[in-house]
């Protein structure tokens, strides 16, 4: 087990209860502070007494029934169960947990940040993780590979994409010397491969990807199959290698639909919108994003990811009514999503478009300079800040502002060029 002064602070802070409080008639102040930072090593004596004054109790021996209990709780975070269920199993452990001090509470405690970032609590899941700061340098092997990997969802979450691989990478390290199964592996590999997709590195996306579906392959698990193929058919179409872009892009749409997984549905028809719009072909491309856009239970990023990239198409198009009915739609998809991490984007698409679509020029250079391209360089969200460069770039060119469109056109050149 991890050092009990760690856990004995934890458990303090916690109670909110403060090191005088815990330590008085039993050790020193000074001595509570050396077993809490693992610079002393406290006899048993001592270790009951401080367990007894927080009321939790010290347990040595493994609980085989609790240990199931938890267990079970680990994986109904992998897959979509009832968020309810979720969370009374969680309340139901927590009591037991927080009586006492056992084999299972360093897992239990680094599966919170997992479990938060579940439920969309990314503020909780941000506590967890600064209380569980200073402990993590004792954990072994096994909680080092989960507190890696979670911190990683956490930041992935939080579209700090380069954060979130440099965790996984950390967690992919500690494989060799922990106990992880093959199946959490190749979920791990999974997520490195989305990471790297989003930070737009095509070769490590395939090769992570790839490493993944081997062992999705052999468990049957058609919808991580699919979703491996997804990220397939992005790599290969930044790479101009259409053919295989849209066999993986089919090949992640019938998995999908022999899975009967709505999720994977969208986004294949989603990313086959995509591929058509790239490759000038406009009617396949519409006809995908409304298949996209009309599946029941569209999540809203997937739903404004959709809604944002009909407008694109139709303003290209020069069909400014259906732009106009999209930018209306898109308004109120995200009314609905004012808290997600994604909501600045799709909030400045939208103002992008509305400008161009109304000629404000003065409102729509105000926003390019002073919050939308300067949030995608923060982010790095390369990709995009060269598309809305360009395109901005464009529209100056037509009405003759030279001088503005060459500023612009140089931005994405050198985007391009270093990035």
């Amino acid at each position: 087990m991890l050092d009990i002064g760690s856990i004995i602070k934890l458990q303090r802070t916690k109670r909110n209860m403060t090191q005088e409080e815990l330590s008085a008639g039993i050790v020193s102040l000074s001595y509570l502070s050396k077993i809490e930072n693992q610079k002393a090593k406290a006899n048993p004596e001592i270790i009951q007494s401080l367990c007894n004054r927080l009321d939790i109790e010290l347990v040595e021996t493994p609980d085989v029934q609790l240990e199931e209990k938890c267990k079970q709780w680990y994986d109904i975070l992998y897959d979509r169960y009832d968020k309810q269920e979720m969370i009374a199993k969680f309340e139901e452990l927590q009591e037991v947990m927080n009586r006492s001090i056992n084999d299972q509470t360093i897992m239990f405690e680094i599966h919170q940040i997992r479990y938060y970032v579940v439920l969309r609590d990314l503020k909780r899941a941000l506590h967890k993780m600064n209380e569980l700061h200073e402990m993590a340098d004792a954990f072994n092997a096994t909680h080092k590979y989960y507190w890696n990997k979670f911190k990683g969802n956490y930041y992935s979450f939080k579209e700090k994409f380069q954060q979130s691989l440099h965790c996984y990478q950390q967690a992919e390290k500690a494989i060799q010397l922990s106990d992880i199964n093959e199946s959490e592996v190749a979920d791990l590999h999974y997520a490195i491969s989305i990471e790297y997709c989003k930070l737009s590195n095509g070769l490590e996306t395939i090769n992570y990807a790839n490493k993944a579906m081997v062992v999705f392959q052999q468990e049957y698990n058609f919808v991580r199959c699919a979703q491996c193929h997804i990220l397939l058919g992005i790599s290969y179409q930044r790479i101009k290698m259409n053919e295989l872009a849209l066999t993986n892009y089919n090949q992640a749409l019938y998995l999908g639909k022999l899975s009967n997984n709505k999720e994977v549905i969208q986004l294949a028809y989603l990313n086959l919108g995509m591929f058509y719009f790239s490759i000038g072909d406009s009617k396949q491309s519409i006809e995908n994003y409304l298949i996209a856009l009309n599946t029941t239970d569209t999540d809203y990023k997937i739903k404004l990811e959709v809604i944002t990239s009909l407008i694109k198409n139709f303003y290209q198009n020069k069909e400014y009514e259906q732009t106009k009915k999209y930018l209306q739609l898109g308004r109120e998809a995200l009314h609905l999503a004012q808290d997600e991490e994604y909501y600045k984007f799709y909030h400045y698409t939208l103002q992008v478009y509305t400008h161009l679509l109304n000629g404000e020029l003065n409102k729509l250079t105000i926003v390019l300079e002073d919050v939308f391209l300067p949030y995608l360089k923060q982010k790095k969200f390369y990709q995009y800040l060269i598309f809305y460069a360009t395109l901005v770039a464009s529209h100056f060119e037509k009405i003759g502002k030279y001088k503005k469109s060459t500023q612009y056109y140089k931005l994405a050149n050198s985007v391009m060029i270093n990035y």
